[in-house]
């Protein structure tokens, strides 16, 4: 929808993640090299609809394994690759759409070889972090800049085989805005790199957990660069 309103002039610029429109607007199969979705999508956007891809913000907000902080620390866990040698003792619980897309938990499996105890706990996706933290679990799939990962003192497992494609954010203008307002260049050009994954997760969970408003939050975020 967002894309469709930018393409007819009804917005200017919206945030994007790169493997969306590399997936979801161009129809291309996903690939892990964060460099090369960047490419294809600033040069297709340019192309097809006259569109500019700022910088990157500084962070991805991909699928993520995440469990515990505690446990991962006792059982030295930090990459998914990490989990193949404890995975026959741990609890995973995951969303319906993580354990039935390709792209998700069968392909996941597959790379990394991981073959839990027990079956996957397929769960409604605002029941994963309560159940991680009760212990109902001990392995949920989330997203990577989920703000209740900082809330529990939880750990995003680093993706060591690149498995999971890339999101990263940024946002897409409008050509004719991009070279006419030097204004909107300069302040997307001073956010690049800016934004990185555990201020995302801060300022989540300044929503999530706090119940703070998004303007306030983003307010005192910038008052800070």
């Amino acid at each position: 929808m967002c894309h469709r309103a930018l393409t007819a002039g009804e917005l200017d610029l919206y945030p994007e993640y790169t493997g969306t429109a590399f997936t979801a607007i161009l129809a291309k199969k996903p690939v892990s090299d964060p460099a090369a979705v960047r490419e294809t999508v600033t040069r297709e956007y340019a192309r097809r609809w006259a569109l500019v891809w700022s910088p990157p913000l500084g962070f991805e907000n991909t699928f993520a394994l995440i469990m515990r902080g505690q446990d991962a620390r006792r059982l030295g866990i930090r990459r998914i690759s990490d989990l193949a040698a404890h995975a026959d003792k741990l609890r995973p619980g995951f969303g319906y759409e993580f354990l039935e897309r390709e792209d998700g938990f069968p392909g996941l499996a597959r790379a990394y070889g991981l073959e839990f105890g027990r079956r996957p706990v397929q769960m409604d996706l605002g029941l994963l972090y309560p159940a991680l933290e009760s212990g109902k679990v001990d392995v949920i799939a989330g997203n990577s800049t989920d703000g209740l990962i900082a809330a529990l003192d939880a750990v995003v497992l680093e993706d060591d085989r690149h498995y999971f494609p890339p999101y990263e954010a940024a946002f897409v203008v409008r050509g004719q805005v991009w070279r006419s307002h030097a204004a909107v260049r300069e302040v997307l050009e001073k956010l690049s790199g800016r934004i990185d994954a555990p201020a995302m997760r801060r300022m989540n969970a300044a929503l999530d957990r706090d119940k703070r408003r998004p303007e306030e939050v983003a307010r005192e975020f910038l008052s800070k660069l």
